[in-house]
């Protein structure tokens, strides 16, 4: 045979591969050599990823629908079969479409498993998912690992400063005079600071709550813990202390704030001999169960989307709240908590309660998708029976 002629031949047979004894297209060269021998209807069963090669055509393969590789945690689910015939080989193919039915076609059966895809987060560091009602993980990813979380940390001040409030209006309404000018100084930095302070200017608690809870006002937070403890060191021991009388073994703090001791010493406010608040996304989830079973208000409290405090608007940065870029109405989140520092990245932990559902805590750690990530955490939950009413 003439080289020519293998160069033509080698180019209508360079676009098959095989696997598994099959001939397998990579292109739509040889489109035209599929033929259906059968085809019939077979029980819905899921299937996920098994190789990272492959992809959904249409039936006659003239058309490539899309990749397995741009959908790597996908579950697929079958409804067809068919057996194609491709010059002298045949393979067994599916019809397969995902949860959405947004992607649909026929793949070769050896690129997929049997089953539903893993759930995963491919974007945190940490997370947890967690019953609120009964306090069960429900999933986790390095979930025992401590690590600095930010503004998250305030969750804690929260806890430590309503439980001094007890309810009671003449605490609410309590006036804390600032005379700090290194809290001053640090409310006006623009990047530890949000909420202002004047000097010598009096705050008074309920004022300092919603600055440090919607706004993650630093020197709001610091001033609540001096506030509670009577210095910024006190109040810091009493959060290492409740964290202990919980038995959180994978918590430590040095910060009322969640800001680490880099930026604090700048201030006057550094504390301890570690640089940052370290917390297990486990730990961070019982920490805002106890937050929210104790003080049910901070739910409520939690939804407020913006408030004006002391003159100042105090914006809540928690983007899944109704009106917010990435609300969904069936998640019914009310809270909780945002937190980012260039150490600890964006982190946040969430709360919602569906329908028919246990309440459900998500905690998701140096997450850059921190709330896309909560919401395929939450939904992920929510499948699982077991947090079912």
């Amino acid at each position: 045979m003439k080289k020519s002629h293998l160069n033509h031949w080698a180019l209508a047979l360079g676009a098959l591969v095989t696997l598994g004894g099959v001939l397998m297209p990579t292109s739509l060269a040889e489109a035209a050599a599929y033929h259906t021998v059968s085809t019939k209807k077979i029980k819905k069963t899921a299937y996920h990823k098994k190789h990272s090669q492959g992809a959904i055509y249409n039936k006659k393969h003239t058309k490539k629908v899309s990749n397995l590789t741009t959908h790597p945690h996908t579950t697929w689910y079958a409804t067809k079969q068919a057996t194609l015939k491709h010059g002298k080989s045949k393979g067994i193919y599916l019809y397969v479409q995902n949860s959405k039915h947004s992607v649909k076609g026929w793949i070769w059966h050896g690129y997929l498993k049997r089953g539903k895809a893993p759930f995963v987060l491919t974007k945190a560091k940490a997370a947890v998912a967690m019953d609120a009602k009964t306090g069960k993980v429900v999933w986790s990813k390095h979930a025992n690992t401590a690590r600095p979380i930010a503004s998250v940390s305030k969750i804690m001040t929260l806890y430590l400063t309503l439980k001094k409030i007890d309810g009671k209006k003449r605490n609410w309404n309590h006036k804390v005079k600032i005379t700090s000018r290194g809290l001053v100084s640090m409310s006006r930095s623009a990047d530890c600071g949000g909420f202002h302070f004047k000097l010598n200017h009096r705050y008074t608690v309920k004022q300092l709550y919603y600055a440090a809870f919607l706004d993650s006002s630093n020197n709001s937070a610091i001033a609540l813990g001096k506030w509670v403890s009577g210095s910024n060191a006190k109040f810091i021991r009493k959060m290492n202390a409740q964290a202990k009388a919980w038995k959180l073994g994978k918590a430590h703090f040095v910060s009322a704030s969640g800001l680490e001791n880099s930026d604090l010493k700048r201030f006057g406010y550094a504390y301890g001999k570690a640089n940052a608040n370290k917390v297990s996304a486990k730990d961070v989830a019982l920490i805002a169960r106890h937050l929210m079973t104790s003080y049910p208000r901070v739910l409520t409290d939690g939804k407020i989307g913006s408030m004006t405090v002391n003159g100042q608007v105090c914006y809540n940065y928690n983007n899944l709240l109704k009106g917010r870029k990435y609300y969904r109405a069936s998640l019914k989140v009310d809270g909780l908590k945002t937190g980012y520092t260039p150490l600890a990245g964006y982190c946040f932990v969430g709360t919602g309660h569906k329908r028919g559902k246990h309440r459900v805590i998500t905690v998701v750690l140096h997450d850059i998708n921190e709330f896309t990530e909560t919401r395929s955490l939450m939904d992920h939950a929510y499948r699982l029976s077991r947090m079912s009413n």
